[in-house]
């Protein structure tokens, strides 16, 4: 049970860390992500700061107990809300920098990963409470 509990913690900092981290680079440098912003989504720069915002609140809510479960549900639903800027990416085989994209098998291969996070973030929120 120990060690059940022990890699819950590190999976939960991995995803927090992971996710404060791709929440910065939001801000340090936004221009990738605005270019696989859908074009019929107004205010694709607005659109990456606050999803980037969220990135971090999230990842940082993970790490307390007091916000884990509600930092959790909010990620599950910051997947989702990202999702058809990871489609457009794939269907029009943009890159994120100035540089050739990459195959686009590998595209289309990186949408189920959106399956894996919510899956991770999902486990986080049905953690057991802790005593």
């Amino acid at each position: 049970m120990a060690r059940m509990r022990k890699a819950r913690v590190v999976l939960r900092v991995v995803l927090s860390l992971g996710m404060m981290a791709i929440g910065a680079l939001h801000f340090l440098n936004p221009a990738p992500f605005v270019r696989i912003i859908p074009a019929w989504l107004p205010a694709p720069l607005v659109l990456v700061y606050v999803s980037g915002l969220f990135e971090i609140f999230g990842g940082a809510g993970l790490l307390l107990k007091a916000t884990r479960r509600a930092a959790a549900w909010g990620l599950i639903a910051l997947y989702i809300a990202v999702f058809p800027a990871n489609v457009n990416m794939a269907v029009h085989h943009l890159s994120l920098d100035d540089g050739p994209p990459p195959p686009s098998w590998l595209l289309w291969l990186r949408l189920p990963l959106q399956a894996v996070l919510i899956g991770w973030a999902y486990l986080i929120a049905r953690e057991p409470r802790e005593r």
